[in-house]
Protein backbone atom coordinates (compact mmCIF):
# COMPACT_ATOMS: atom_id res chain seq x y z
CA UNK A 1 0.00 0.00 0.00
CA UNK A 2 1.16 3.41 -0.81
CA UNK A 3 1.34 5.56 1.80
CA UNK A 4 -1.00 9.26 1.05
CA UNK A 5 1.85 11.98 3.01
CA UNK A 6 -0.01 13.16 5.41
CA UNK A 7 1.96 16.78 4.85
CA UNK A 8 4.51 18.73 3.02
CA UNK A 9 7.70 20.03 4.50
CA UNK A 10 7.83 23.67 5.52
CA UNK A 11 11.04 24.31 3.16
CA UNK A 12 9.10 22.98 -0.45
CA UNK A 13 6.33 25.59 0.52
CA UNK A 14 8.40 27.96 1.71
CA UNK A 15 6.06 28.83 4.71
CA UNK A 16 7.37 31.30 6.67
CA UNK A 17 8.13 28.65 9.64
CA UNK A 18 10.76 26.91 7.28
CA UNK A 19 12.88 29.71 8.94
CA UNK A 20 14.42 29.01 12.54
CA UNK A 21 13.58 32.66 13.84
CA UNK A 22 10.24 32.80 12.89
CA UNK A 23 9.43 29.74 15.02
CA UNK A 24 11.55 31.47 18.26
CA UNK A 25 9.88 34.78 17.54
CA UNK A 26 5.88 32.56 17.83
CA UNK A 27 7.24 30.67 20.47
CA UNK A 28 8.49 33.75 22.56
CA UNK A 29 4.98 35.80 21.63
CA UNK A 30 3.25 32.63 23.03
CA UNK A 31 4.54 32.61 26.44
CA UNK A 32 4.62 36.71 27.08
CA UNK A 33 4.57 37.42 30.21
CA UNK A 34 5.80 34.27 31.27
CA UNK A 35 9.08 33.41 33.42
CA UNK A 36 11.25 32.48 30.81
CA UNK A 37 12.90 28.86 30.63
CA UNK A 38 16.38 30.29 32.29
CA UNK A 39 14.73 32.36 34.66
CA UNK A 40 12.95 28.91 35.66
CA UNK A 41 16.03 27.12 35.83
CA UNK A 42 17.44 29.55 38.36
CA UNK A 43 14.17 29.37 40.80
CA UNK A 44 14.80 25.10 40.52
CA UNK A 45 18.08 25.84 41.47
CA UNK A 46 20.04 25.83 38.15
CA UNK A 47 22.13 28.61 37.27
CA UNK A 48 23.52 27.37 34.55
CA UNK A 49 22.64 24.26 32.89
CA UNK A 50 26.16 22.21 32.41
CA UNK A 51 27.43 19.64 30.92
CA UNK A 52 27.84 16.24 32.61
CA UNK A 53 29.98 13.39 31.17
CA UNK A 54 29.58 13.43 27.59
CA UNK A 55 27.64 10.04 26.66
CA UNK A 56 26.13 10.33 23.01
CA UNK A 57 27.68 11.50 20.19
CA UNK A 58 24.69 12.14 18.25
CA UNK A 59 25.06 12.05 14.41
CA UNK A 60 22.67 13.59 11.88
CA UNK A 61 22.80 12.29 8.31
CA UNK A 62 20.37 15.00 7.00
CA UNK A 63 16.72 15.69 6.31
CA UNK A 64 15.96 13.30 2.84
CA UNK A 65 13.07 10.81 4.01
CA UNK A 66 10.37 8.66 2.26
CA UNK A 67 7.97 10.12 4.85
CA UNK A 68 6.66 13.38 5.83
CA UNK A 69 5.08 13.44 9.52
CA UNK A 70 3.04 15.96 10.38
CA UNK A 71 4.51 16.06 13.92
CA UNK A 72 8.19 16.50 12.41
CA UNK A 73 10.84 18.90 14.34
CA UNK A 74 13.48 18.27 11.37
CA UNK A 75 10.76 18.86 8.73
CA UNK A 76 12.16 16.09 6.64
CA UNK A 77 11.05 14.55 3.90
CA UNK A 78 11.29 13.09 0.01
CA UNK A 79 12.19 16.67 -1.03
CA UNK A 80 14.96 17.40 1.36
CA UNK A 81 18.25 15.67 -0.25
CA UNK A 82 19.27 19.38 0.12
CA UNK A 83 20.47 18.78 3.29
CA UNK A 84 23.15 15.86 3.38
CA UNK A 85 26.39 14.92 5.32
CA UNK A 86 29.39 14.44 2.72
CA UNK A 87 31.84 11.66 3.25
CA UNK A 88 34.51 14.08 4.73
CA UNK A 89 32.28 15.68 7.20
CA UNK A 90 31.27 12.18 8.26
CA UNK A 91 35.33 11.49 8.52
CA UNK A 92 35.36 14.56 10.81
CA UNK A 93 32.83 13.24 12.72
CA UNK A 94 34.74 10.27 13.75
CA UNK A 95 38.23 11.74 14.12
CA UNK A 96 36.07 13.86 16.68
CA UNK A 97 34.16 11.15 17.87
CA UNK A 98 38.00 9.71 18.77
CA UNK A 99 38.46 12.53 21.12
CA UNK A 100 35.84 11.69 23.19
CA UNK A 101 34.98 9.40 25.95
CA UNK A 102 31.40 8.44 24.32
CA UNK A 103 30.11 5.29 24.12
CA UNK A 104 27.36 5.40 21.99
CA UNK A 105 26.98 6.57 18.81
CA UNK A 106 23.27 7.85 17.59
CA UNK A 107 22.56 8.33 14.37
CA UNK A 108 19.68 10.02 12.90
CA UNK A 109 17.66 12.22 10.06
CA UNK A 110 15.44 12.25 8.16
CA UNK A 111 15.75 8.53 7.68
CA UNK A 112 19.59 7.93 8.55
CA UNK A 113 18.77 4.73 6.32
CA UNK A 114 18.53 6.53 3.37
CA UNK A 115 21.96 8.46 3.31
CA UNK A 116 24.65 6.80 1.05
CA UNK A 117 27.00 6.96 3.96
CA UNK A 118 24.82 5.43 6.97
CA UNK A 119 26.40 1.93 6.46
CA UNK A 120 30.18 3.35 6.64
CA UNK A 121 29.57 5.27 9.61
CA UNK A 122 27.38 2.47 11.44
CA UNK A 123 30.55 0.37 10.38
CA UNK A 124 33.63 2.54 11.70
CA UNK A 125 31.57 2.92 14.75
CA UNK A 126 30.87 -0.44 15.23
CA UNK A 127 34.31 -1.42 14.51
CA UNK A 128 35.58 1.41 17.03
CA UNK A 129 33.41 -0.82 20.42
CA UNK A 130 30.96 1.63 20.01
CA UNK A 131 26.94 1.20 20.81
CA UNK A 132 25.25 1.92 17.49
CA UNK A 133 21.45 3.55 17.70
CA UNK A 134 19.64 3.80 14.08
CA UNK A 135 16.61 5.86 14.28
CA UNK A 136 14.51 4.35 12.17
CA UNK A 137 10.68 5.10 11.11
CA UNK A 138 10.20 1.30 10.00
CA UNK A 139 8.54 1.77 6.34
CA UNK A 140 12.38 2.42 5.09
CA UNK A 141 12.86 -0.97 5.89
CA UNK A 142 10.56 -1.73 3.52
CA UNK A 143 11.78 -0.46 0.50
CA UNK A 144 13.87 -2.45 -2.37
CA UNK A 145 17.26 -0.26 -2.13
CA UNK A 146 17.13 -1.49 1.76
CA UNK A 147 16.59 -5.02 1.33
CA UNK A 148 18.99 -7.17 3.95
CA UNK A 149 19.47 -3.95 6.28
CA UNK A 150 17.57 -5.94 8.85
CA UNK A 151 19.75 -8.29 8.86
CA UNK A 152 22.65 -6.02 7.93
CA UNK A 153 21.63 -4.18 11.34
CA UNK A 154 21.36 -7.02 13.05
CA UNK A 155 24.75 -8.31 12.34
CA UNK A 156 27.02 -5.21 13.66
CA UNK A 157 24.66 -5.10 16.90
CA UNK A 158 22.76 -1.77 16.00
CA UNK A 159 20.19 -1.06 18.13
CA UNK A 160 17.40 -0.10 16.66
CA UNK A 161 15.19 3.01 17.70
CA UNK A 162 11.55 2.78 15.86
CA UNK A 163 9.49 5.52 16.07
CA UNK A 164 5.57 4.58 15.96
CA UNK A 165 3.40 7.12 17.31
CA UNK A 166 0.47 4.41 18.55
CA UNK A 167 -0.44 0.90 18.50
CA UNK A 168 -3.71 1.49 17.25
CA UNK A 169 -3.74 2.58 13.18
CA UNK A 170 -5.93 5.48 13.56
CA UNK A 171 -3.71 7.69 15.60
CA UNK A 172 -0.64 6.52 13.44
CA UNK A 173 -2.20 6.89 10.49
CA UNK A 174 -3.50 10.23 11.16
CA UNK A 175 0.35 11.97 11.98
CA UNK A 176 2.16 9.50 8.80
CA UNK A 177 -0.35 8.98 6.52
CA UNK A 178 -2.79 6.31 4.61
CA UNK A 179 -0.98 3.08 5.28
CA UNK A 180 1.72 3.90 7.67
CA UNK A 181 0.52 1.62 10.53
CA UNK A 182 0.52 -1.29 8.42
CA UNK A 183 4.06 -1.07 6.67
CA UNK A 184 5.14 -0.41 10.64
CA UNK A 185 3.60 -3.64 11.33
CA UNK A 186 4.94 -5.26 8.62
CA UNK A 187 8.87 -3.92 9.34
CA UNK A 188 8.74 -4.90 12.97
CA UNK A 189 7.44 -8.53 12.55
CA UNK A 190 10.86 -8.32 9.76
CA UNK A 191 13.01 -7.52 13.05
CA UNK A 192 11.88 -9.78 15.37
CA UNK A 193 12.67 -12.28 12.31
CA UNK A 194 15.95 -11.61 12.19
CA UNK A 195 16.45 -11.50 15.93
CA UNK A 196 15.07 -8.24 17.50
CA UNK A 197 12.94 -7.77 20.19
CA UNK A 198 13.34 -11.01 22.29
CA UNK A 199 15.10 -10.02 25.29
CA UNK A 200 18.77 -10.05 23.07
CA UNK A 201 20.84 -7.26 24.56
CA UNK A 202 23.00 -7.32 21.04
CA UNK A 203 19.82 -7.15 19.18
CA UNK A 204 17.51 -3.99 21.17
CA UNK A 205 14.25 -2.99 19.49
CA UNK A 206 13.26 0.45 21.01
CA UNK A 207 10.06 2.02 20.28
CA UNK A 208 9.40 5.69 20.37
CA UNK A 209 6.18 7.04 20.89
CA UNK A 210 4.71 10.50 20.97
CA UNK A 211 1.17 11.68 21.12
CA UNK A 212 -0.67 12.50 18.64
CA UNK A 213 -2.24 15.25 20.07
CA UNK A 214 -1.31 18.86 22.44
CA UNK A 215 -0.64 16.97 25.04
CA UNK A 216 1.91 15.01 27.52
CA UNK A 217 3.48 12.05 27.15
CA UNK A 218 1.76 8.99 28.82
CA UNK A 219 3.60 7.91 31.76
CA UNK A 220 6.05 5.50 30.01
CA UNK A 221 6.83 2.51 32.93
CA UNK A 222 2.76 1.84 32.69
CA UNK A 223 2.41 2.96 28.62
CA UNK A 224 5.62 -0.05 28.43
CA UNK A 225 3.45 -2.75 29.79
CA UNK A 226 0.12 -1.67 27.66
CA UNK A 227 1.86 -1.68 24.36
CA UNK A 228 4.14 -5.06 25.10
CA UNK A 229 0.17 -6.39 25.70
CA UNK A 230 -1.33 -4.75 22.77
CA UNK A 231 1.62 -5.51 20.00
CA UNK A 232 1.83 -9.07 21.20
CA UNK A 233 -2.03 -10.02 21.27
CA UNK A 234 -2.87 -7.92 17.98
CA UNK A 235 0.25 -8.91 15.61
CA UNK A 236 2.24 -11.30 17.40
CA UNK A 237 5.12 -8.32 17.68
CA UNK A 238 7.65 -7.90 20.65
CA UNK A 239 9.78 -5.12 21.69
CA UNK A 240 12.52 -4.49 24.46
CA UNK A 241 11.17 -0.94 25.60
CA UNK A 242 8.95 1.72 24.86
CA UNK A 243 10.22 5.36 24.99
CA UNK A 244 7.77 8.15 25.60
CA UNK A 245 8.46 11.45 23.88
CA UNK A 246 7.17 14.93 24.51
CA UNK A 247 6.22 15.96 20.86
CA UNK A 248 8.44 19.86 20.72
CA UNK A 249 6.68 23.20 19.68
CA UNK A 250 8.93 23.63 16.26
CA UNK A 251 9.12 22.98 13.33
CA UNK A 252 5.96 20.60 11.77
CA UNK A 253 4.38 20.20 15.02
CA UNK A 254 4.38 24.11 16.06
CA UNK A 255 2.73 24.74 12.50
CA UNK A 256 -0.17 22.00 13.76
CA UNK A 257 -0.53 24.11 16.97
CA UNK A 258 -0.93 27.48 15.23
CA UNK A 259 -3.27 25.87 12.76
CA UNK A 260 -4.87 24.22 15.41
CA UNK A 261 -4.80 27.20 17.65
CA UNK A 262 -3.48 24.79 20.33
CA UNK A 263 -0.25 26.69 20.92
CA UNK A 264 -0.83 28.92 23.71
CA UNK A 265 -2.66 26.18 25.66
CA UNK A 266 0.11 23.57 24.93
CA UNK A 267 2.84 25.87 26.07
CA UNK A 268 1.15 26.60 29.34
CA UNK A 269 0.95 22.67 29.59
CA UNK A 270 4.44 22.53 29.07
CA UNK A 271 5.42 25.21 31.24
CA UNK A 272 2.87 24.83 34.23
CA UNK A 273 3.80 20.59 34.17
CA UNK A 274 8.06 21.78 34.61
CA UNK A 275 9.78 19.11 36.87
CA UNK A 276 12.92 19.95 38.61
CA UNK A 277 14.15 16.67 38.54
CA UNK A 278 13.72 16.02 35.19
CA UNK A 279 16.62 19.03 34.44
CA UNK A 280 19.35 16.94 35.34
CA UNK A 281 18.26 14.17 32.86
CA UNK A 282 18.07 15.46 29.56
CA UNK A 283 19.95 14.99 26.69
CA UNK A 284 21.78 18.08 26.00
CA UNK A 285 23.34 17.55 29.48
CA UNK A 286 25.39 14.15 28.43
CA UNK A 287 25.35 14.68 24.38
CA UNK A 288 26.73 16.40 21.45
CA UNK A 289 24.56 16.80 18.22
CA UNK A 290 26.42 17.44 14.80
CA UNK A 291 23.93 18.75 12.04
CA UNK A 292 24.69 17.52 8.22
CA UNK A 293 27.20 20.42 7.78
CA UNK A 294 28.98 19.79 10.97
CA UNK A 295 27.58 22.62 13.15
CA UNK A 296 27.57 21.59 16.79
CA UNK A 297 24.43 21.86 18.97
CA UNK A 298 23.60 20.99 22.63
CA UNK A 299 20.58 18.87 21.51
CA UNK A 300 18.72 18.01 18.41
CA UNK A 301 16.01 20.59 19.33
CA UNK A 302 18.37 22.96 19.22
CA UNK A 303 19.79 21.78 16.00
CA UNK A 304 16.71 22.52 14.02
CA UNK A 305 15.89 26.07 15.41
CA UNK A 306 19.44 27.12 14.44
CA UNK A 307 21.15 27.41 18.18
CA UNK A 308 24.58 26.43 17.78
CA UNK A 309 26.49 25.49 20.70
CA UNK A 310 28.80 28.26 22.15
CA UNK A 311 31.54 27.85 23.64
CA UNK A 312 34.28 29.75 25.36
CA UNK A 313 36.36 29.79 21.98
CA UNK A 314 33.26 30.96 20.16
CA UNK A 315 31.10 28.62 17.83
CA UNK A 316 32.74 25.59 17.09
CA UNK A 317 32.34 22.76 14.32
CA UNK A 318 33.01 19.22 13.99
CA UNK A 319 36.36 20.58 11.89
CA UNK A 320 37.20 22.38 14.98
CA UNK A 321 36.26 20.10 17.93
CA UNK A 322 37.93 20.30 21.11
CA UNK A 323 36.65 18.02 23.58
CA UNK A 324 37.97 20.00 26.75
CA UNK A 325 36.26 22.74 25.53
CA UNK A 326 32.93 21.40 24.54
CA UNK A 327 32.65 20.13 28.20
CA UNK A 328 33.19 23.89 29.19
CA UNK A 329 30.34 25.32 27.74
CA UNK A 330 26.78 26.38 28.97
CA UNK A 331 24.09 24.90 27.36
CA UNK A 332 21.96 27.41 25.01
CA UNK A 333 18.08 27.35 25.76
CA UNK A 334 14.73 28.60 24.81
CA UNK A 335 11.28 28.37 25.21
CA UNK A 336 11.10 25.02 23.82
CA UNK A 337 12.81 23.37 26.27
CA UNK A 338 10.26 23.35 28.56
CA UNK A 339 9.59 20.17 26.39
CA UNK A 340 12.02 18.64 27.51
CA UNK A 341 11.63 19.08 31.33
CA UNK A 342 7.60 18.77 31.48
CA UNK A 343 5.66 15.68 33.40
CA UNK A 344 8.16 12.96 33.77
CA UNK A 345 11.02 14.67 31.43
CA UNK A 346 11.86 13.72 27.47
CA UNK A 347 14.79 13.08 25.69
CA UNK A 348 15.94 10.94 22.79
CA UNK A 349 16.51 8.44 25.22
CA UNK A 350 12.39 9.17 26.59
CA UNK A 351 11.41 10.01 30.09
CA UNK A 352 14.36 11.55 32.53
CA UNK A 353 12.55 10.68 36.08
Amino acid sequence: MTISLPASTLSSRRAPLADPREQLARLEASTAGRASFQETLRAAGWPDLTPASLEIFQINLGKLCNMTCRHCHVDAGPDRSDAMMTREMVDACLRALDQTPAHTVDITGGAPELHPEFRYLADAAHARGKHVIDRCNLSVLLLPRNAGLAEWLADREVEVVASLPHYRQRSTDAQRGDGAFEKSIAALRLLNTVGYGHGNPRRILSLMTNPAGAFLAAPQSSAESEWKTALHRDFGITFDRLLALNNMPISRFLEWLIESDNLDSYMSRLIDGFNPVAVSGVMCRNTLSVSWDGRLFDCDFNQMLDLDAETAVGTMTIESFDFEQWQKRSVVTRTHCFGCTAGAGSSCGGSTT
